[in-house]
């Protein structure tokens, strides 16, 4: 009977005479002295047989690095809140990129862009605290509008101060003169900004505000930059050393990003783990625009949950609002240590789905597979979707899946464990002398197929950084894709790593003539 090529995925093992598959030999346990000085003996001796090969500067830097030391958190003092605050379209959100100094608030030149209340950190003088971006208040709305002004008033009572915005080109309206009354019941101090006085002339319509009864308004202009400095300096007075409300924020508590398509229960989902109204939910697709992050502290570990915009099918044709908050999504991904890719199992698997899933795989974070809507779905569609799982998610067959329902609460409990699972697989390394053990014992029984009478032998290999797990293996020849995605499935098998997309480069190195 003929050996099955191992580069082939799926390939169990060799093929004994009577046809029937042998189990991989069982690896060294590590936590045996004895086995562990016999791995650590083999990485000496690989080392030494690696010096007569050409290596180039950067090898030896990789070969000479010491593990990456994961460091824990240490909680800080929590940091004074100045919330922002005013109707829509005053330039709020101009005003927040303008004091954290980079544009990280969606901006656009239409009313109501921010909805959510997005929090941000930020130093003036010395001097840290967190900002805190709201939507537009607004008087007797309904429906979305009603939901972003809630928003707005509980970060108002979340705050040490506020920052209340005027359009001083407008004048103060009957809406300002409403939030003026909210501000003087909640007994916060707050700081008047007239924007958009981009000269001198438009000072004396700054001036009219005098007439809200808040003090001195500083004119300002978020777009420029004009007058910001006064206006922060007065913030700093009113602002306390210390919050009162602020969250204590550790210096490292994992990140988790919640994505997917539109409309699919990301917000749902953070408000039902985090047990508080704190993103806007609404049926309208597209609600969410700025990522907004929520310290959550699951089972005595605090997470801090990022919910993002949804993903759409094609970002280069979105516009606008919606175009920012993809790249904003993009950003959200790229801060992460892990995504939860929320999927609608109410409907088939989407081209639009698994786009998302590979942003994640690409971004190299860590992955979990949450299966939302599961008590929307019909009973009779329940056998189809395990086989559709199968076939549409064949090369994330590693990354753990949870049924829940973000409405209603159930089997979210079931997401910290898939959570905590990726995370440690995420940071997982290997010792090089076990690594070497593994791939001599698997090159062994399975080795690299011949190609043009050639046979390309691994010399050494070690693990170059975790998050994800980089693998780099030196070999006397290029070793095919398939046999890379074999090594990477055993990998799998022998050490874990669920739940963490894994990277292996290969470095052909030829041997020093002499």
């Amino acid at each position: 009977m003929t050996t099955p090529d191992p580069a082939q995925p799926g390939t169990p093992g060799q093929i004994d005479a009577a046809g029937q598959a042998e189990e991989p030999q069982a690896l060294a346990d590590p936590a045996d002295p004895a086995d562990s000085a016999d791995d650590a003996a083999r990485e000496r001796a690989l080392r030494v047989g690696l010096e007569d090969y050409e290596l180039e500067d950067t090898d030896l830097v990789l070969l000479d690095a010491d593990g990456e030391v994961i460091e824990g958190y240490e909680p800080e003092a929590p940091l004074p809140v100045l919330a922002v605050v005013g109707r829509p379209n005053v330039g709020k959100s101009t005003l927040v990129n303008r004091i954290i100094g980079r544009r990280e608030a969606v901006v656009e030149d239409k009313p109501g862009v921010t909805r959510d209340r997005v929090s941000y950190p930020a130093e003036w003088a010395g001097r840290r605290f967190t900002l805190v971006d709201t939507g537009g208040w607004e008087v007797d709305v309904a429906g979305i509008e009603s939901k972003v002004a809630e928003q707005a008033e509980v970060a108002i009572s979340l705050a040490d101060a506020v920052l209340f915005v005027v359009d001083a080109t407008v004048g103060a309206t009957a809406t300002d003169e409403r939030v003026v009354r909210l501000l003087r019941e909640s007994g916060k101090p707050v700081v008047l900004c007239a924007n958009k006085v981009d000269g001198q002339s438009g000072e004396a319509d700054a001036a009219y505000l005098w007439s809200l009864g808040l003090g001195e308004p500083y004119p300002v202009s978020a777009l420029h930059g004009r007058g910001t400095g006064d206006l922060l300096d007065a913030a700093m007075a009113a602002l306390p050393t210390e919050s009162a409300h602020g969250e204590v924020r550790p210096t490292g508590p994992r990140r988790v990003a919640l994505i997917g398509r539109p409309n699919v229960g990301k917000s749902s989902l953070l408000n039902k783990i985090a047990g508080a109204d704190r993103v806007v939910v609404d049926e309208t697709a597209g609600t969410t625009r700025d990522p907004v992050d929520e310290l959550v502290t699951i089972k005595d570990v605090p997470y801090v949950l990022v919910d993002t915009a949804g993903i759409r099918r094609r970002v280069h044709q979105t516009k606008g609002a919606d175009f920012y908050a993809s790249l904003r999504t993009q950003a959200a991904i790229e801060k992460a240590e892990l995504a939860v890719v929320l999927v609608d199992a109410s409907v088939p698997l989407t081209e639009q789905d698994t786009r998302v899933i590979s942003q994640v795989v690409d971004a190299g974070r860590a992955l979990v597979i949450a299966y939302n809507k599961w008590d929307l779905m019909d009973e009779d569609r329940r056998p189809f979707l395990e086989r559709e799982i199968e076939k549409d998610l064949v090369q994330v067959q590693w990354a753990p899946r949870v049924n829940v329902s973000a409405r209603t609460g159930w089997h979210t409990d079931r997401l910290v464990p898939a959570i905590q699972r990726s995370l440690e697989s995420w940071d997982t390394r290997i010792p090089t002398g076990r690594l070497n053990a593994f791939l001599g014992e698997l090159v062994a029984a399975h080795p690299h197929p011949l190609r043009g009478g050639k046979q390309p032998r691994i010399l050494f290999a070690t693990q170059a950084s975790t998050r994800p797990p980089r693998f780099v293996i030196f070999a006397t020849g290029f070793l095919e894709a398939g046999y890379r995605r074999f090594i990477e499935r055993r990998l799998r098998e022998t050490f874990g790593f669920e739940g963490t997309p894994i990277e292996i480069s290969v470095r052909v190195r030829e041997k020093r003539k002499r």
